[in-house]
């Protein structure tokens, strides 16, 4: 099979995943891709049975194309830079230090906690797994999606201020994840023993990160100034534009081995906020944001695809299963620690910052979405990927549809209404 042809299948299905869920599911888009992504699984099954020399070929297939460069290089960099390209950054000023920090020392404390939990977990399975790539796991496991939870907030008008909260963490904690997780990748390579120090991840850290934000602020400035001298009509030149200035800094970030993630968040933050004019001009035209918005909806909905198809290339093991169910519940007590520790700190400072459910509606509502999927499959090969990519397509799914089926009801508790329909519905 030819590559346009698997790029073709994966496309059709993401179109119709799509289609299927806005006119008939009617769901928060992750939850309703979930549950056909579950369907697609369940039918691949079938058809191996059914038809073992057919599943036999698409494993072959499936197996001999290497997703790792496509999903790395592009997808999550795209993903990324789209997120970004969305978010008000005025109003995510307002909140800069709780974002910074949740996105930071959230990850970091839950990739210890997932990481030395998944560890001994794993041990008493009799499941060997180095504590280096129990720690990667925890770090590619980390980062949160916000789509289910802020639609809903802001759908029903809740709290503007937790919206910003939630949306910006989010997309910041992705790139601090990523990082984290490729920098203890790395450090596992360099030896044999596995032995880090916290200066070794510290520093390695701290170079890409920061790399990549210089990266970002230079590719931002860049493109707003290109951007600027662009007539709005020339809407397709603006879309190529920022295209090509996102695919050149990811080559240029890999060349000098910074952080390409950090980098794209940086460059959209800057493009998608200096471009945007209050009364009478802008420097970007509405078909860009329009155009990434759609881009990272379809790659979303491609990476759901990809969570159906994992099924032919997963180790189908129940020991593997059964660790990915325990590291879902250790996940959820590291979400409340590792988002409660800043939250009460922070709170100290300044009591009317975090509404009064933050920390249960964050844990809760910290749903794990495609990015981590994409991040366990784009591992390269190593003795244990196995299991890290079967227990993050057991956790991504019950937390997908556990969570996210529940938060509705979770919210409705913490401000004490009744969701039954949207504040402003019936006024246009």
């Amino acid at each position: 099979m030819h590559i346009l042809d698997i790029i073709a299948i994966f496309v059709c299905l993401a179109g119709i995943f799509i289609y299927v869920n806005t006119y008939f599911i009617k769901l928060p888009s992750s939850i309703g891709l979930m549950l056909m992504a579950l369907c697609l699984s369940f039918c691949i099954l079938v058809a191996g049975w059914l038809f073992p020399d057919f599943i036999i070929g698409t494993e072959r297939v499936m197996e001999n194309y290497d997703y790792s460069d496509v999903l790395y290089q592009v997808v999550l960099i795209f993903m990324l830079f789209a997120g970004a390209l969305q978010i008000d950054f005025k109003k995510l000023a307002q909140e800069k230090w709780p974002v910074l920090i949740l996105a930071t020392a959230s990850i970091f404390i839950s990739t210890v906690i997932v990481g030395i939990g998944i560890f001994y977990i794993l041990k008493f399975a009799g499941i060997h797994l180095d504590l280096i790539y129990c720690l990667v796991f925890g770090a590619l496991i980390s980062p949160t999606d916000p789509i289910a939870l802020t639609s809903t907030i802001k759908k029903y008008n809740l709290s503007n201020r937790l919206a910003i909260q939630v949306s910006g963490e989010s997309l910041f904690n992705d790139g601090v994840a990523v990082v984290l997780a490729l920098t203890l990748l790395d450090l596992a390579h360099t030896g044999e023993d596995h032995r880090i120090s916290f200066w070794d991840v510290g520093f390695v850290f701290s170079l890409d990160v920061g790399g990549g934000i210089i990266l970002g602020l230079i590719l931002g400035f860049v493109g707003y100034r290109l951007l600027k001298y662009i007539d709005n009509d020339q809407s397709e030149l603006e879309i190529l534009v920022t295209l090509a200035l996102v695919l050149t800094g990811a080559q240029i970030a890999t060349m000098l081995h910074i952080s390409a993630k950090q980098a794209a968040v940086v460059a959209g933050l800057i493009i998608g906020n200096e471009g945007r004019g209050n009364y009478i001009t802008s420097v970007t035209s509405d078909y860009v944001f329009k155009f990434w918005s759609l881009m990272e909806e379809s790659l979303n909905a491609m990476l759901f695809v990809l969570i159906g198809l994992e099924m032919l290339v997963i180790t189908i093991r129940l020991d593997y299963f059964a660790a990915g169910f325990f590291a879902f519940t250790l996940i959820l007590v590291a979400r409340f620690i590792s988002v409660g520790i800043p939250i009460k700190l922070m709170s100290t400072f300044d009591q009317h910052h975090f509404e009064k459910h933050s920390v249960t509606i964050m844990t809760w509502g910290g749903l794990r979405g495609g990015i981590p999927i994409a991040l366990s499959l784009s591992l390269p090969e190593f003795e244990g990927k196995d299991i890290i990519v079967t227990m993050t397509y057991t956790v991504v799914v019950l937390s997908i549809l556990f969570q996210g089926l529940t938060v509705r009801k979770l919210l409705e508790y913490s401000f004490g209404v009744k969701l039954e329909k949207p504040v402003n519905a019936g006024h246009h």
